[in-house]
């Protein structure tokens, strides 16, 4: 159930799936997504395969692939879109996240 309104879009959850069905140490079968104090603007997201899911986390699934964050992190992606998007600088995975004031670069980093 997803009581914190973070959604995964169908692009996101079908790149983490192709990811999850081609990884050659089979480490994971998700996709953690975490909010860790760093990166230039105080916060940076990071992303990690997993098999590894805790009762507490936020599992969110779509188009095959599956996502979890924890309990912390929960609260400063609340609203937030996980997304994939692939254009002219790159493939990445990006959070749309209604609650940052700031953002460097990278988009990675951010601070509330």
């Amino acid at each position: 159930m997803n009581n914190a309104n973070i959604t995964l879009s169908e692009n996101a959850g079908k790149r983490i799936h192709e990811i999850v069905q081609n990884s050659k140490d089979n480490n994971g079968g998700v996709l953690r997504i975490a909010v860790v104090g760093g990166g230039c603007s105080g916060f940076q997201y990071t992303f990690d395969l997993t098999d590894n899911i805790q009762e507490q986390d936020l599992i969110l699934e779509n188009n095959g692939g599956k996502v979890v964050i924890d309990p912390i992190s929960i609260q400063y992606m609340e609203g937030s879109e996980i997304d994939f998007v692939d254009d002219l600088i790159g493939q990445s995975f990006k959070i749309n996240n209604p609650n940052t004031t700031a953002s460097c670069g990278c988009g990675t980093s951010f601070s509330i």
